[in-house]
């Protein structure tokens, strides 16, 4: 895995799976999982969950950015190509997805302002 590897390390150790990687090819970075069998394990989870909760309920998945883009690319019904275009998740960020009438939108994206706190009466 690539994981704990700075950029040039990466490039040193797995250049042509790096390369290959960049051009959009599907490549188990380091021998890890191809990022559509990341969608295939996450999104049904993600799905059968959603699936439990009452009318207007919300679901917390908390996971990697990697895996939270690819299971949002798969909700979207997005080609596995086009995963890239939504972009990486930053640290502590998240993304908010709603069900319309044809299926699953994206409403937010890499949000990571936090809303203004409410202050009780009792300050």
């Amino acid at each position: 895995m690539w994981q704990g590897l700075t950029h040039d390390e990466i490039i040193a150790r797995h250049g042509e799976e790096y390369a290959a990687w960049k051009r959009g090819e599907p490549v188990r970075r380091g021998g890890g999982e191809l990022e559509t069998e990341v969608a295939d394990r996450a999104a049904p989870v993600v799905l059968a969950q959603a699936d439990k909760l009452p009318d207007g309920g919300t679901l917390v998945v908390v996971s990697h950015g990697g895996t939270i883009r690819t299971t949002i690319g798969r909700l979207l019904h997005l080609e596995a190509t086009s995963w890239e275009s939504l972009g990486g998740l930053s640290n502590c960020c998240w993304s908010v997805l709603g069900e319309g009438a044809r299926g699953w939108r994206l409403l937010e994206h890499n949000a990571g302002t936090l809303p203004e706190p409410v202050l009780g009466d009792d300050d």
